[in-house]
């Protein structure tokens, strides 16, 4: 694979006579305790592919990418915090958002001559040239980019549009709304006079979360017992190394089709252990548990071996008083189970049980107290430290990743990167059929085996 940096672009909001930088030089935006815990880690890699088969080099440059950077710069009136970056003042508590005048986004333009077939399938595909296709997101002590992007041209066949975003700046909804307005105004006409429609419309007022007992402190205790050096001074705003894919590394997209999800959900109703209990059988917990149990088997090893996994819930509309679901930041609160062994999900009544964990955290988050919400993220960082495995979930079934048509159509896959070993993706499928997609980083080897038992136990 050969990849051609043709330009780094810098594009800035377009002028808006209602923005606040008219009448300041920067905009502060201070991070929540819902954001602070993030910024221990790497940033949120998600890659979306377009699919132009008659699209020449000139047409591309001559059409296509102006739009493209027209309507980027169009929306980013409405994004102001994605082109600032995050910074901690040595006389403020906590890190903020800075947003200062004539701030960019940087978008690298790039052509490739990879095979986009390849790249934008289901299959085994080397995760090494889907990093080519993503953007660096800019990082020292003092200072985090919040966000870039890389487009990437394939000649005859099509684009991709590679995000890097920090995850303290904003969560997998908010991320998901900027896309969807981005390619709204892209495919709209009249471009100059384009507008959001509500929904797409993000709220940036963080007077909307209140800190009457301390997380934020709490959440900066936490965060630093994680980063501070050992000299004891300010921690660096630079997150913890993620550790690098194997050589051999591929990522592939699992689908669980809408049928596969209903029989899986009948397999549990059916076994005697549940037949009385109230269970929360979603696409999301039946797919988590299934996926869960062949990454636990596929493994190995000693039963006895403590695994661990989570996931991440939207708080907004569980706060009193709910947030508007437009509300642009992080709002998730971590739900996880840190206690059990490998043996638990191994055997035929694994999946079950799996089934049944998950559901209680999903029924849970309903009645959680968001005051408890910095000792459930310790317990998950203490646990990373020393379980086995560790799984946790990037995405959702619920944030139409495929409803972002730029004006060319739908992307033909949508594939977060920045996941690996137990750290999986979900999303809904792209055909709209129900059902769910689900991405995996693994060695090729073990990709291999958890393929096998993951086909297998759909036909038992």
């Amino acid at each position: 694979m050969t990849l051609h940096i043709v330009e780094l672009a810098r594009v800035t909001p377009a002028a808006d006579s209602d923005s606040v930088l008219n009448t300041a030089n920067s905009l502060p935006i201070p991070l929540t305790f819902f954001d602070l815990p993030w910024l221990v880690f790497p940033p949120v890699k998600r890659v979306f592919f377009y699919r132009l088969t008659e699209s020449t080099r000139d047409h591309f440059n001559s059409s296509i990418l102006p739009k493209l950077k027209l309507s980027l710069s169009l929306v980013l009136r409405s994004y102001l915090p994605l082109t600032g970056r995050i910074v901690w003042d040595l006389n403020q508590p906590k890190p903020n958002i800075i947003v200062s005048q004539n701030d960019t986004v940087s978008v690298t333009i790039a052509e490739s001559d990879a095979d986009f077939s390849l790249l934008s399938g289901y299959g085994q595909r080397p995760v090494s040239e889907l990093h080519n296709l993503l953007p660096e997101l800019p990082v020292s002590d003092d200072s985090a980019t919040a966000f870039s992007l890389q487009i990437t041209f394939f000649p005859n066949n099509g684009f991709s549009i590679g995000v890097a975003a920090h995850h303290a700046v904003l969560d997998g909804k908010t991320s998901s709304m900027f896309v969807k307005a981005w390619a709204h105004l892209c495919k709209q006409e009249n471009r100059v006079v384009s507008s959001l429609p509500e929904t797409l419309t993000p709220s940036l007022d963080r007077s909307l979360i209140n800190d009457q007992t301390g997380l934020d402190e709490q959440m900066i205790k936490i965060v630093t017992s994680l980063k501070r050096n050992k000299t004891g001074g300010r921690i660096s705003l630079r997150p913890i190394p993620a550790q690098e894919p194997a050589h051999d590394a591929v990522l592939a997209t699992l689908v669980l089709s809408r049928d596969d999800v209903e029989r899986l959900r009948e397999r549990v109703k059916s076994d005697s252990r549940t037949r009385d209990k109230s269970l929360h059988l979603s696409t999301f917990v039946i797919a988590y548990a299934y996926v869960w149990t062949c990454l636990v088997k596929a493994r190995g090893g000693s039963g006895e071996r403590r695994v661990c996994f989570l996931f991440s819930g939207d708080f907004r509309e569980r706060l009193v008083p709910p947030l508007p679901a437009t509300y642009f930041g992080n709002c998730v609160f971590p739900a996880g189970s840190y206690d059990r062994k490998a043996a638990d999900f191994e055997g035929e009544e694994g999946f079950v049980t799996a089934v049944e964990i998950l559901s209680g955290l999903v029924k849970g988050l309903s009645s959680r107290k968001i005051e408890t919400i910095a000792e459930e993220f310790k317990i998950g960082f203490d646990s990373m430290g020393v379980a086995s495995q560790f799984g946790t979930v990037a995405g959702s079934t619920r944030l139409g990743v495929y409803d972002s048509d730029f004006g060319w159509g739908r992307p033909v896959k949508v594939d977060v990167v920045s996941i690996d070993g137990e750290r999986i993706s979900m999303a809904e499928r792209r055909d709209g059929s129900g059902g769910v997609e689900i991405g995996m980083c693994l060695k090729k080897s073990d990709m291999d085996i958890v393929l096998t038992l993951f086909n297998n136990g759909l036909q038992n």
